[in-house]
């Protein structure tokens, strides 16, 4: 493909609104510390939106074998049997970007990290949103084929250089794969309240639609069941979450039902329905999972395959202290983010308010 364009002054460039970063990935055994600077000069150069687009063979729909071919057009791996992989691709590319929004003060930062597949459609609008492109590559590799949406701007295309030496440790090595798992799962279920939309959020949300072959269910705490929380004042309401929530699954993963439903308990339609094969949970909610299970067989209903997202660890075998540090602290979290807009509110002045001036 064409030279792109260097990134002479790729450091030095004005802040735009929206931004768009592509790249690839030659494995997913290895951490990805070629990405650490560059996810952190694309985030450091937008306001609004940081889309990362991870395009690879790896991420076309996989076939009901464990083999893993390759070429532009191969089946992709089994989703499954990747499952740690993935999780540790999204949560490093997440945490790069998300240390450098908190950094800037820029919490309300949208970060997206995508993963696409060689023959799967690329968001067209995606690239017609961006003001700015950079693309960066691991050494000795080569960018896929691009759509024909990034190669009507390819001469816009800022090239950034990847970092040389490893920052991050190296990951334990992969965990053979269970040939009772299945590549996929049609019908995949999860919930959460997905407050004011964040990376951990998105994980959790990413990695659900990522093993799902038909259907991602959401279920979603209605606001009836938030009175207590926190900053409850700047809460976002059922409405808004459940729009902001589908949004992203619409753009992580198009092409299979989002059902996003109101919950009023922790067990949602898992409770009752026969068709949800298998259940995302984050480490913390594990005791609702066995609250699932323990439901379920007390209806008679099939068992669910549990897999847990597992940010900490997941992100203690492949980033620096400093990285991980950010990942344990409440920064991460709806209830930070509250905080800081009800800190951060524009103050009406006393001529809005009507009081006298002191």
């Amino acid at each position: 493909m064409p030279a792109l364009s260097p990134a002479a002054t790729a450091h030095d460039a004005a802040a735009v609104r929206h931004t768009l970063l592509l790249t690839t990935v030659h494995n997913l055994h290895d951490t990805p510390n070629f990405l650490a600077s560059p996810v952190s000069t694309a985030a450091r150069q937008t306001t609004d939106s940081l889309r990362i687009v991870i395009l690879s063979s790896f991420f076309n729909p996989p076939n009901e074998s464990h083999g893993e071919a390759e070429g532009v057009n191969a089946p992709g791996i089994s989703r499954t049997a990747h499952w740690d992989d993935v999780q540790r691709l999204l949560t490093f590319v997440y945490v790069q970007a998300t240390k450098v929004a908190q950094d800037m003060g820029n919490i309300l930062l949208d970060i997206d990290v995508l993963l696409r597949g060689t023959a799967e459609p690329f968001p067209d609008h995606v690239v017609q949103q961006a003001e700015r492109i950079f693309s960066v590559l691991p050494h000795d590799t080569s960018l896929p084929v691009l759509p024909a949406s990034l190669r009507a701007r390819q001469t816009e295309i800022i090239a950034l250089q990847p970092d040389d030496h490893p920052l991050h440790t190296t990951p334990p090595p992969p965990r053979p794969a269970d040939p009772s798992v299945p590549p996929l799962y049609p019908v995949v279920a999860l919930g959460g309240t997905f407050d004011h939309l964040h990376a951990g959020h998105k994980i959790l949300l990413g990695m659900g639609a990522w093993i799902a072959r038909e259907k991602l269910i959401v279920g979603i705490t209605d606001d009836a069941l938030l009175g207590k929380k926190e900053y409850k004042e700047v809460l976002e309401s059922l409405s808004v979450r459940t729009a902001r929530t589908r949004a992203f699954l619409e753009l992580f993963r198009p092409g299979i039902v989002h059902d996003l439903v109101p919950i009023s308990d922790v067990y949602g339609p898992t409770g009752w329905d026969a068709n949800i094969q298998a259940l995302v949970v984050s480490k913390e909610t594990l005791p609702g999972a066995a609250a699932i299970a323990k439901r379920r067989e007390e209806q008679s209903l099939p068992a669910l395959r549990t897999f847990v997202i597992d940010v900490i660890s997941a992100t203690e075998a492949s980033v620096d202290a400093e990285d991980a540090a950010l990942l344990k602290t409440a920064k991460m979290s709806s209830t930070y983010i509250r905080e800081w807009i009800v800190k951060n509110q524009r103050r009406p002045t006393s001529a809005e308010t009507g009081a006298p001036a002191s």
